[in-house]
């Protein structure tokens, strides 16, 4: 695991030593964690391997429906539920996936954001009914996960925040070891040039379809862990204010600057609910934030720290 990444989940690891008595603290804390997972995977498919993905909430509410079905619905547990989630949210991504190899930038952001608007309207029709969805009124009895005795549910906030450590952890270090194999090699080709990635025998298809699934899998496992973990569920995750949330977190990291993803995710969740006072005018704020780190920060606070720290430094906080 590289030093930036062992830092910052070394402080999170310590900080329910503070604040461990307070739930509404652990409750941001466990959520950091959670939509690190997410923004992170976001990055990958867009900062490293260059689709403009905007599909990225869906596959997480798919995760955590689909989690939330199997446990309920066929009575499986809910670790396993997390899993098989993650594999049905692969198989989803993979599917949006494919249309997705015959098309370029923009056309990908398009196709993949309809795959978010759809599916708002499938969980609430009547077929998504039967599938156990809830409909407009959602899932409103999600059993927590229970592993080794210790049940993993909101009134237990520590358990289920170490819980999410070790996910965020180790999604966190699949990610890593991507970038750093030859996987994130022919990523990084197929982004600069695909033509001259080609011409070198990269696959462009394989490469892709591939980030789709994988990227796909940890969003939907980590969706699955959401829904055990909050116990209720509804189309308003959706909405889109999670949308320009996940937006800010790769901004503020850094699109491509892999770990910045998920600092800019810890720092954007603790923002967010300092501004809670402003209410209606949070949105704005969150808006205008957005334009001033883009003009002041284009790679945002990993683009910082490298421009402040010597450059031997500064390529190994690139790299990790």
């Amino acid at each position: 695991m590289s030093a930036t990444m062992a830092l910052v989940f070394g402080i999170m690891a310590v900080l329910p030593l503070f604040v461990g008595g307070t739930a509404h603290m652990m409750h941001i804390l466990i959520m950091c964690l959670i939509w690190a997972v997410v923004a992170s995977c976001w990055d990958l498919i867009m900062g490293f391997a260059g689709i403009f993905s905007f599909g990225q909430v869906a596959f997480f509410v798919i995760g955590a429906y689909a989690s939330a079905i199997f446990s309920i619905q066929l009575g499986i547990h809910p670790l396993a539920a997390m899993v098989l989630a993650g594999l049905v949210t692969a198989a989803a991504g993979v599917l949006v996936g494919l249309p997705c190899m015959r098309l370029k930038g923009a056309y990908i952001a398009l196709v993949t954001f309809a795959v978010h608007m759809i599916l708002e309207p499938f969980l609430k029709s009547g077929m998504g009914r039967a599938l156990g969805t809830g409909g407009t009124r959602g899932i409103l009895t999600i059993p927590p996960m229970e592993l080794f005795g210790i049940t993993f549910a909101a009134d237990n906030k520590i358990a289920v925040f170490y819980a999410a450590l070790a996910l965020a952890v180790i999604c966190s270090a699949i990610i890593m070891l991507v970038i750093r194999s030859s996987w994130g090699t022919a990523f990084l080709a197929l982004k600069d040039s695909q033509d001259f990635a080609a011409s070198l025998g990269v696959s462009a298809f394989k490469y892709k379809l591939a980030v789709f699934a994988l990227t796909s899998f940890l969003t939907g496992l980590v969706g699955g862990f959401y829904a055990h973990y909050i116990g209720m569920l509804s189309t308003r995750l959706l909405g889109i204010d999670l949308f320009v949330m996940l937006m800010i977190m790769l901004v503020l990291g850094g699109i491509g600057q892999f770990p910045g993803a998920i600092l800019g995710a810890i720092m954007t969740v603790i923002g967010n609910e300092m501004l809670a006072p402003l209410g209606a005018y949070r949105p704005l704020v969150l808006g205008a934030l957005v334009v001033v780190l883009v003009l002041l920060l284009p790679d945002g606070i990993m683009g910082l720290l490298r421009s402040l720290v010597p450059h031997k430094v500064a390529e190994q906080v690139r790299q990790g």
